[in-house]
């Protein structure tokens, strides 16, 4: 198994510790250095050969952001931080992940499980062109399949969504955020472009700000919905069509 060369850079020696001993144990990621010296890794990483950058935005000498637009693209970047609002920056430079502090393991699995897959599929030859079909073949008709993703842009690329892992949306004012039991992906599309979108029936749009998956609901109290731990408000404009709704599926 071709191993994924990594570095991890963060002022603070026990975030270092972590992101180390989480690299122990996934079998495809090899730590070839950990430093506290942003300036060190960013030679490192100009040099070459270095195929995945676990990197802390809040550093003395250079920070993240800093780091990321001075590489100019150079390896794969996972950020580590405590910020939530450097996110939206930082997609804009091309990282292949945000990951909060505490940083639980299954979400740094599944981070770097993305990026080793990304990686396997580009090392993959390109398939043979099929045959071409005759005047005595004939092609087989395709049915209409059932839409159950979607894709979303998220500035530095179009990332494919299975409908079946989204938990709810919210909206801000610039962006929205689709939220699964994993990760968070923000998206310059807005609100009402996205309830388009989605299929009617399984979302419902419960507030100005949100939608939800009904399928994911846990509870109802008062005008509130519970979903994997959420409090989502429902708003007076929507409530008569949501709890109409809900009459209508039993639920």
């Amino acid at each position: 198994m071709t191993k994924l060369k990594c570095i991890a850079v963060d002022d603070e020696p026990l975030a270092l510790d972590i992101i180390e001993d989480y690299v122990s144990k996934v079998p495809f990621l090899e730590l070839v250095k950990r430093t506290e010296n942003a300036i060190e890794a960013l030679q490192l990483v100009q040099a070459g050969g270095i195929d995945l950058v676990f990197l802390d935005i809040q550093m003395p000498e250079l920070t993240g952001i800093q780091f990321l637009k001075i590489a100019n693209g150079k390896s794969n970047y996972i950020l580590t931080t405590a910020y939530s609002q450097y996110a939206l920056e930082s997609y804009d430079l091309n990282v292949s992940d945000y990951l909060l502090k505490p940083i639980a393991f299954d979400r740094f699995y599944k981070a770097v499980e993305k990026v080793h897959n990304q990686q396997q599929k580009a090392a993959e030859p390109v398939p043979a062109a099929p045959p071409a079909i005759t005047p005595l073949m004939s092609a087989p008709v395709a049915a209409h399949p059932v839409q159950d993703f979607i894709f979303v842009k998220t500035e530095h690329k179009i990332q494919k969504i299975q409908l079946d892992d989204i938990l709810y949306i919210e909206g801000l004012k610039d962006y929205i955020s689709i939220y699964t039991k994993t990760e968070r992906i923000i998206t310059l599309q807005n609100m009402k472009k996205m309830e388009e979108t989605l299929p009617k029936g399984q979302f419902i749009r419960v507030h100005k700000s949100y939608i939800i998956a009904l399928d994911k609901i846990e509870s109802i109290e008062r005008s509130r919905i519970s979903i994997f731990g959420k409090v989502i408000p429902i708003g007076d404009t929507y409530r008569d069509e949501f709890f109409r709704h809900i009459d209508n599926k039993n639920i």
